[in-house]
């Protein structure tokens, strides 16, 4: 990411705090870069297992249009999905957990590499979110390529 990427996804970001001039204060005094933003406001966030997300997230990059913004969460266990506001309400699914209003979560430094939470994919400034609909039939596709994998494995042992 350039410098003028980072400023613009920082920004975009920082919007969303209470007060951004102290988000922003935050990310640079904070040696670990990462501060916690309200959810529910300009985005929510699906947060999947590991294993799925990371395999949903390779059919979203197939896909022609670019996927909101992505975290992981130590060591990979679980990814969040930046998705419209509104949408952990509704979200019913097995093994996801939506973060909506009223919930917090971890954001790190847009670039920074180090720290326990991530960005597999960083936000792009403008506003960009994974769509949820498609975000389930990226979950579903994933899904049925593992359970494919699966099945081929169990057909060829002796």
């Amino acid at each position: 990411m350039q410098g003028s990427d980072i400023r613009t996804a920082v920004e975009w970001l920082a919007s969303a705090a209470p007060d951004p001039h102290a988000c922003r204060r935050q990310w640079e005094r904070n040696p670990l870069g990462v501060v916690l933003l309200p959810a529910g406001r300009h985005w929510d966030v699906l947060i999947l297992p590991g294993e799925l997300g990371r395999s949903a997230l390779a059919v979203l990059k197939l896909l022609p249009a670019r996927p909101g913004p992505v975290l992981a969460g130590s060591g990979g266990t679980r990814l969040g999905f930046f998705v419209p506001a509104g949408t952990a309400a509704h979200w019913i699914g097995t093994g996801v957990r939506g973060a909506g209003r009223g919930s917090w979560i971890a954001v790190p430094y847009p670039g920074r590499a180090r720290g326990s939470v991530r960005w597999l994919v960083v936000p792009d400034g403008r506003g960009t979110l994974t769509d949820p609909a498609v975000l389930e039939l990226a979950m579903h596709e994933a899904a049925a390529s593992r359970a494919e994998g699966s099945a081929g494995n169990r057909r060829r042992r002796p």
